[in-house]
């Protein structure tokens, strides 16, 4: 996807191996192997439940620490670029933003991030979405994991 063709409206990432297929086919064989269990309740079929359940929450807990792990990268970056980018004043009160708030603020043009972060400091804008829809020049970002 081109810099210019990512919006608000655009931004989520799916993931189609993941969201698509391998989560929707090992949650639906888990809630297959609870309702076998409780039909032929055995040591084997509640084994065979707790095992289906165990896969989909490994699924859902490894795609959770991928996006943990970047959330972590791109405040690291944020907070790198608020020290680049921000006047002197407003650099020491950035850093009371959340990683909420700077995972907002990476799409922000260079050109308008200061403005946005006082906004953002000064309780104008709070939540994440909020902070997105503010943004008049969005800064892609194709690398979201």
């Amino acid at each position: 996807m081109a810099d210019s063709a990512q919006t608000y409206a655009t931004h989520r990432r799916f993931v189609p191996e993941f969201h698509f297929f391998a989560l929707p086919v090992l949650l639906a064989n888990a809630l297959l192997k609870i309702w076998d269990f409780a039909r032929h309740p055995s040591l084997m079929t509640a084994w065979v439940a707790v095992v289906a359940i165990a896969l989909a929450i490994g699924l859902f807990a490894a795609r959770t620490m991928s996006l943990r792990a970047q959330d972590r990268i791109i405040r690291l970056e944020e907070r790198t670029r608020l020290d680049r980018l921000l006047p002197a004043s407003l650099r020491e009160r950035a850093a009371s933003l959340t990683t909420s708030q700077l995972i907002a603020l990476r799409f922000a043009s260079d050109d308008e991030l200061p403005d946005l972060t006082k906004r953002v400091i000064d309780g104008e804008l709070h939540a994440r979405p909020d902070i997105k829809r503010a943004i008049r020049n969005w800064r892609a970002d194709d690398l979201r994991v």
